[in-house]
């Protein structure tokens, strides 16, 4: 098992932080948008093309059953670390996007009508936020934000005003990814089942940090992208209630998720197989299960604490450079391993450019968040996120990073 508090040797499971940028070690501080992966998981790609390639579910030879297991293997695995009652709720989608708009399609469209509302908060990915958007429009239903305080956290007692008998759903981010802001889903949740509505939770950001419960949180569905916690592209999550996923139709049709074909009639298949049409991402999905195991093996609750430890050193070096502003909660606490920042007269994408040329990778712009952009006043931010390789060290070159370049760019400006 990993040590968890022994960085060193998790960073050597990571080939990629030996790169250089420009002759200079990189410092990879752009998680939120998608992690770096450990050799396990590229072992893990790699042995399924070169062992076992092959289709799943259809071939009763050796390597498509040997296929089969592993694929299905991720599914179990997945099902234990969200605490899910059965694995039969997990579906695996190209990602968290694709995840919403299934329950858009699937849910949304046959129980969404004429005046209901749909709850989201201000802060929302716009994955999160234009799905349920062009459902209102074509429902004639309304989109309802729960907006932030000036400390950047959400607003809970204007959740209990807006969260009514006219709530269908309320979909909510777990953790954002811009401010950091983590979620009392709790106490959405409980708002939600008073009012009779279902609860959907954005989990991109929040699952690969935090220790996460499906049954604690007592949602209806979960979704969450294996990219962004040490797996590969294009593997998604959608967890939901069984009753719930049993009552909707799929939203793709073809192979595999059928039971039977007549010329006059298809029957479809039960879940959760009913929900992936065609042949799917074998190799990735298979890639995944590994990168859950090595998250298993560090535990959450570890995951956490480092990243807690790295956010709330960043902060405090970061917040005595005299034209820093961070936005979201300023306690560390209340927040992710997700630092958005500006400096005074500086643009974000100017401040990612030449942290870039000190071996720094960090995030410019909106980040899918125009919508909550305009609530900050800004047209976008700077962003440094952090995860179970990033150091301490690590953060005070990045701070120096800062200062130099505040510097530099500040006399180009004056120029």
């Amino acid at each position: 098992m990993k040590n968890w508090n022994d960085t060193k040797s998790i960073r050597k499971d990571f080939p990629i932080l030996e790169r250089k940028i420009d002759g200079k070690p990189l410092i990879y501080f752009d998680n939120a948008a998608t992690s770096q992966k450990p050799v396990q998981v590229i072992n893990a790609l790699t042995n399924y093309y070169e062992n076992y390639n092959s289709n799943i579910h259809r071939g009763l030879h050796t390597m498509s059953e040997e296929a089969t297991l592993a694929y299905e293997g991720t599914r179990e695995k997945i099902a234990r670390f969200i605490d899910a009652p059965s694995e039969r709720e997990v579906i695996f989608t190209r990602n968290a996007t694709e995840a919403i708009n299934i329950v858009v399609e699937s849910w949304g469209k046959h129980n969404i009508g004429a005046g209901d509302e749909i709850v989201i908060t201000s802060m929302e990915h716009h994955s999160n936020f234009v799905p349920w958007q062009k459902l209102c429009e074509d429902k004639g239903a309304r989109l309802v934000y729960i907006e932030i305080g000036a400390d950047g956290n959400l607003d809970y007692a204007m959740a209990e005003r807006l969260i009514t008998n006219k709530t269908k759903i309320v979909a909510v981010t777990q953790m954002s990814n811009v401010m950091g802001t983590v979620v009392d889903l709790k106490i959405l949740g409980k708002l939600a089942r008073l009012n009779g509505a279902k609860f959907l939770v954005d989990g991109a950001q929040g699952v690969p940090h935090l220790p996460t419960s499906v049954r604690e949180i007592d949602c209806d569905f979960l979704v969450f992208s294996m990219h962004k916690m040490l797996g590969p592209t294009g593997v998604g999550v959608l967890w939901g209630k069984e009753e719930l996923l049993d009552l909707m139709p799929p939203m793709l049709y073809g192979g595999d998720m059928i039971s039977s074909v007549t010329r006059e009639k298809t029957t479809v298949n039960e879940l959760p197989w009913k929900f992936e049409a065609g042949t799917p991402n074998i190799a990735d999905v298979i890639a995944s299960g590994a990168a859950i195991d090595y998250l298993q093996n560090l535990g959450m609750q570890n995951v956490r604490a480092h990243e807690l430890e790295l956010t709330r050193y960043a902060m405090d070096a970061m917040l005595k450079l005299p034209s820093m502003k961070i936005y979201g909660p300023q306690n560390p606490e209340l927040k992710g391993g997700v630092i958005s920042f500006n400096y005074e007269g500086i643009h974000p994408h100017d401040m990612g450019q030449i942290l870039n040329e000190s071996g720094i990778a960090i995030r410019a712009g909106h980040h899918c968040c125009q919508p909550l952009m305009k609530t900050l006043g800004v047209m976008g931010t700077a962003r440094a996120s952090f995860y179970i390789y990033n150091t301490i060290e690590e953060i005070d070159f990045f701070v120096d990073a800062l200062i130099k370049a505040e510097k530099v760019l500040n006399y180009v400006a004056c120029r």
